[in-house]
């Protein structure tokens, strides 16, 4: 059951885009293209394996096409979905990545724009947004929330971090399923921040 949940919350993110971003006014030009995000077999160390790579789906495919150029945020925009396994077994845990890459003018309102997609359909927000900057990431703002997430016999607690530089951005989402009906306020989002930190770093890989 909480696979079923988890898999509905995938690739909301990104089609926050879609609807999020709205016109900002000119400013300095586009960042130079020198990192993009790949979707490795394994993240965290080797402690998630790939279940799912659904980054060529065709509604990534048309949310790339309607967000490319059209706010003055996003340049050559591609998107990246992944959802794993803990070491191959889902039930101890799914790590669910929703990321994009390209040229991003505005990296803090890329970030917002992915937080805000990240509560989709029969989810809300329930423990706010807050920021934090663990190591490893470069010193940008990671911005984290907890959402709930309701199936058909079930709530759970999806607590959500993401991040955006000029090149890259995405959400991870981290439900062990024992602490899946966890009181939200119970979410250590301080922990999440350091995961997605490393999701970044292992996903990101720089142009040659």
């Amino acid at each position: 059951m909480v696979l079923g949940v988890v898999g509905g919350v995938v690739g909301t993110g990104v089609a926050g885009l879609a609807v999020g971003a709205v016109e900002v006014a000119s400013g300095v030009g586009y960042p130079k293209a020198e990192y993009t995000l790949a979707v490795p077999e394994k993240l965290v160390g080797g402690r998630y394996e790939l279940d799912e790579d659904s980054s060529g789906s065709a509604e990534s495919r048309g949310i790339e096409k309607e967000a490319d150029g059209e706010w003055g945020v996003y340049k050559d925009l591609k998107t990246v979905i992944g959802q794993y396994s803990s070491a191959g077994d889902d039930s101890k845990g799914t790590l669910v990545v929703s990321g994009l890459y390209g040229r991003f003018k505005y990296p803090g309102r890329v970030r917002k724009d992915l937080m805000e997609g990240a509560a989709g359909e029969g989810s809300r927000v329930v423990v706010p947004a807050k920021n934090f900057h663990p190591a490893g990431a470069d010193g940008i703002t990671v911005t984290c929330e907890v959402l709930v997430q309701k199936g058909e016999r079930m709530k759970v607690t999806l607590p959500v971090c993401g991040w955006a530089d000029g090149n890259t951005g995405g959400w991870v989402t981290e439900v062990i399923t024992a602490k899946a009906s966890q009181d939200p306020a119970e979410a250590d989002l301080s922990a999440l921040a350091t995961l997605t930190a490393q999701v970044r770093s292992e996903m990101r890989k720089p142009i040659r």
